[in-house]
């Protein structure tokens, strides 16, 4: 008896991931450690309540950076240049002032791009690892999204790298003590093209092992081929630093599909060469027929991955290219990984509107993009396109994203898109600043920053692999100039930034201390300023109301014209009690204006409000 009970603990010890020490007890303490195990469950569960409570009183501010680049205090910049010459960031560089830093601006959670061990040409031969094919590696660092191992960490990233996996534990431990969440990125749809596990756990079967490499699809295999033809590694055809380490050949045969769904032996340049698709149990080929059950061996492969990290004390994941990933899967997946820590948040990166409500509901996303949608539609309000209209705000609240805009992650900037700052997007950071004001009221969901951007990084020369993108490199050694001068070589107190660069990370902390502790933002309903005075379609205007707030956003993307009209306050949210003055909350400033059904707004060009009342 004492057995079965001892083995049914530790089923739920595995379960709810509980610190193993009763494993190790005798049979004659099995009923006293049960005791304290069910006991430390119930206390677990008592603080779970409380932690998930206490976040839902705020709103997620997520701070996307690649310890890679934030860390980095070279500034030499070589183009193509080693890791000796440009240098890296390490876990170590973010410390508790840096994390303090990241604080100030009232991030909740730290999304810690590239940590998974990925693709690079950098030779850590003298410690079991492999160097890649520089024929299959993007850039000299390589790309984040092409795991060499996801049950390792980037060895750039250690300063001691035969204790890497134990540093970036630290940081997971640095960043919880300041009361952060750590996210990483999950990447299920592909893998790199020399995938190999030197650090996977007993008894874990590596991608590929047993596939029939004969099928072009078998639901017993981990990846797709192209039976019978070597893969035709493609060239752009001009020379770069890296070209001597290339022979334009890798072993690969037969070829294996390439990541982007390119199921051919020669994929293009623009593909994603290199990388190689994973089974699902979609038949591609063959109208995309499904083999659901049994479950694919990559299911459980994922699954696993994903409850490694969890064990890590991930907080969450940000999972890469979700929509290429059968529904299903994240249905099944999701709450498997959450039976480990309740709390864990899934955001998913998704590119099709039509397909959202779908992948919240059925595939149990907690999150998604709203790229598409809101961040396209402000791009081009802050770039002054012809075409810009805020009319595209309205559709993504009341059509697009209607009923579930909570869900919506709202960003400016990540490390796929272009640098604000930059001269391919608006050349001036200042720009940027309604659409930000409007990204962090719109909805309840959580809004991002990236890197740089409270600073005004523009993403500014031909790093290597991206040339010169108007984007902050992911696949190379740089050091990243404007938030070189927030970091200080190491003080992050922002001692070298010029006035303009401090007062723009002033104003986003201000806002999000707003925002992120709003009621009205958080809880509240949303309503239309409808057009009156002088506004026009680059003025937006709506209140946020909640039954203890109410905020009045005006947004003025105008180049050129002042917004000059009286709000009318509509009844239903004047049945709103609210004892405080009317403020202006991203200035502190006290407004003259007695509460009642108006309120005159005079607002400069590029700016925005926003006013409780």
């Amino acid at each position: 008896m004492i057995v079965e009970v001892k083995h049914k603990m530790e089923n739920v010890l595995k379960l709810f991931s509980i610190p193993r020490y009763c494993e190790e007890r005798s049979n004659l303490n099995a009923i006293a450690c049960i005791i304290a195990v069910s006991l430390l469950l119930i206390s677990q569960s008592s603080f779970a309540q409380k932690k998930s409570k206490s976040m839902n009183d705020k709103q997620i501010v997520i701070y996307q950076l690649l310890p890679r680049l934030f860390g980095n205090k070279n500034t030499t910049n070589i183009p193509y240049g080693t890791i000796e010459q440009n240098g890296s960031g390490k876990f170590n560089d973010i410390t508790d002032r840096a994390l303090d830093g990241i604080k100030e601006l009232h991030v909740n959670y730290v999304w810690y791009t590239g940590i998974i061990a990925h693709a690079s040409l950098t030779d850590y031969s003298n410690y079991g690892i492999k160097v890649d094919d520089a024929d299959v590696v993007k850039g000299r660092a390589g790309s984040p999204y092409a795991i060499r191992d996801y049950y390792d960490v980037n060895p750039d990233l250690a300063v001691d790298v035969k204790n890497r996996m134990q540093e970036f534990e630290a940081l997971v431990n640095r960043t919880h003590a300041k009361n952060l969440k750590v996210i990483i990125d999950f990447v299920p749809n592909h893998v790199a093209r020399g995938y190999h596990s030197y650090s996977k756990p007993e008894k874990v079967i590596d991608f590929g092992a047993n596939d029939e490499v004969t099928k072009a699809f078998s639901t017993k295999n981990d990846f797709y081929y192209i039976p019978g033809q070597p893969l035709v590694v493609p060239t752009n055809g001009q020379e770069t630093p890296l070209s001597i380490l290339q022979d334009g050949k890798f072993d690969e045969n037969p070829a294996k599909a390439t990541g982007n769904d390119a199921f051919t032996a020669a994929p293009k340049y623009d593909d994603w060469y290199e990388t190689v698709k994973l089974n699902y149990g979609v038949d591609y080929l063959n109208g995309r027929k499904e083999y659901f059950n049994p479950i694919p061996p990559v299911w459980t492969k994922m699954r696993d991955i994903l409850v490694f990290w969890t064990d890590k004390g991930v907080d969450g994941f940000r999972c890469d290219m979700a929509e290429m990933i059968p529904i299903a899967f994240w249905n099944w997946v999701i709450p498997q990984v959450k039976k480990v820590n309740p709390n864990l948040i899934f955001l998913g990166e998704a590119y099709n509107p039509q397909v959202y409500k779908q992948y919240l509901d059925e595939g149990k996303f907690d999150y998604l993009y709203d790229k598409v949608g809101l961040y396209d539609g402000l791009k081009k309000l802050i770039r002054n396109e012809p075409e810009a209209d805020v009319s595209a705000i309205r559709y993504v609240w009341q059509k697009e994203s209607a009923g579930f805009g909570k869900k919506m992650l709202r960003f400016l900037e990540n490390h796929d898109e272009e640098r604000i700052a930059s001269t391919g997007f608006a050349g001036k950071a200042e720009l940027a600043l309604p659409a930000m004001v409007v990204s962090a009221t719109l909805g309840a969901g959580p809004v991002m920053l990236y890197f740089g951007q409270e600073v005004g990084e523009p993403g500014k020369g031909k790093e290597g692999y991206g040339g010169d993108d108007n984007r902050t490199t992911i696949f190379d050694y740089w050091g990243v100039p404007n938030h070189q001068k927030w970091m200080n070589g190491g003080l992050f107190d922002g001692h070298k930034l010029n006035a303009a660069q401090q007062h723009l990370r002033a104003y986003y902390k201000q806002l999000l201390k707003v925002t992120s502790a709003s009621d009205a933002v958080l809880n509240g309903e949303i309503y239309e300023i409808p057009q009156s005075g002088n506004m026009n379609n680059r003025m937006y205007a709506f209140i946020r109301y909640s039954g203890r707030q109410r905020l009045l956003v005006v947004a003025n993307f105008d180049r050129n014209l002042t917004v000059e009209t009286n709000i009318q306050i509509p009844e239903e949210v004047l049945k709103v009690k609210n004892s405080s003055p009317v403020t202006e909350l991203l200035t502190d400033t006290k407004l003259n204006i007695p509460a009642g059904t108006t309120i005159p707004v005079k607002l400069a060009p590029v700016s925005a409000q926003v006013i409780e009342f």
